[in-house]
């Protein structure tokens, strides 16, 4: 039998709590380098808040977060993306008015021990403007690269953010519902510019989407949220065979 990977990410009896409200509780999860974790459950779970506290956006009240082994539980958000975690959000993140190409390049500038200067001249044959149009072709945007952000497609929007993520080359990827709003005909394309990104960078990916049947055809290990705790972590066949998870989270009886 072979050895279990070393864990990418691990969370330890994580909680938040807010003006009295428990809004995460016990949160356990131990996610192995170089797999696709998915995330789901009914609104209001604690799914996003959940990114929000790993991201370093929202402080716990208890438990603790391991990277790599290193504590990051009291870092700051430029801190953990210096340490390699990347991130998108439900809604878009990126520069409208800068271009695709000045997107990816502003970010794999950063990467490359640069910062967020736009005064600096955007020449094709410097280093980060040579990886920004090695990860736009990557994701199918090549042919876009001087189109404003904010003028291209919802679809296209997601792919040039996975884009900015391939610029950074973060180790561990969090994915806040990629497909939200996405015409269905881009879906598969972007479900493979997930898959291509894990393979080709080898990272670790946690994402949560509410397209169950696309989020299981991905993942490797799908973790249930209810009440802001986990309640199943497992494979993708034992998650949906898991009775608890058909009462709690699919609406059918556990009998």
């Amino acid at each position: 039998m072979s050895a279990p990977l070393p864990s990418a990410l691990r969370i330890e009896g994580l909680g938040l709590q807010i003006g009295g409200a428990t809004i995460l509780k016990d949160v356990e999860l131990d996610i192995a380098a170089g797999s696709i974790v998915g995330v789901i459950g009914p609104n209001g779970a604690g799914k996003t808040t959940l990114f929000n506290v790993v991201s370093g956006l929202m402080k716990p009240t208890s438990g603790r977060i391991l990277m790599g082994g290193d504590d990051i539980t009291s870092t700051s958000v430029p801190a953990r993306a210096r340490a390699g975690l990347g991130r998108t959000f439900q809604t878009s993140s990126l520069f409208p008015r800068l271009s695709v190409l000045e997107n990816v390049r502003l970010a794999a500038q950063v990467a490359l021990g640069g910062d967020y200067s736009l005064l600096r001249f955007p020449r094709r044959t410097d280093a980060a403007t040579a990886r920004a149009l090695e990860k736009l072709d990557a994701v199918g945007l090549g042919h876009k690269l001087d189109t404003a952000a904010g003028d291209i497609s919802h679809g296209d929007k997601r792919k040039l953010e996975i884009a900015v993520l391939l610029a950074t080359e973060a180790s561990i990827v969090l994915l806040d519902e990629p497909m939200a709003g996405v015409a269905s005909g881009d879906v598969p394309g972007l479900v493979e510019n997930i898959r291509q990104m894990q393979a080709q960078n080898g990272c670790t990916v946690l994402m949560v989407e509410h397209h169950i049947d696309v989020l299981m055809g991905l993942v490797e290990k799908v973790a249930v949220m209810y009440f802001g705790t986990i309640i199943a972590y497992d494979t993708p066949q034992n998650v949906m065979a898991n009775p608890l998870v058909q009462s709690a989270y699919l609406g059918t009886s556990a009998a």
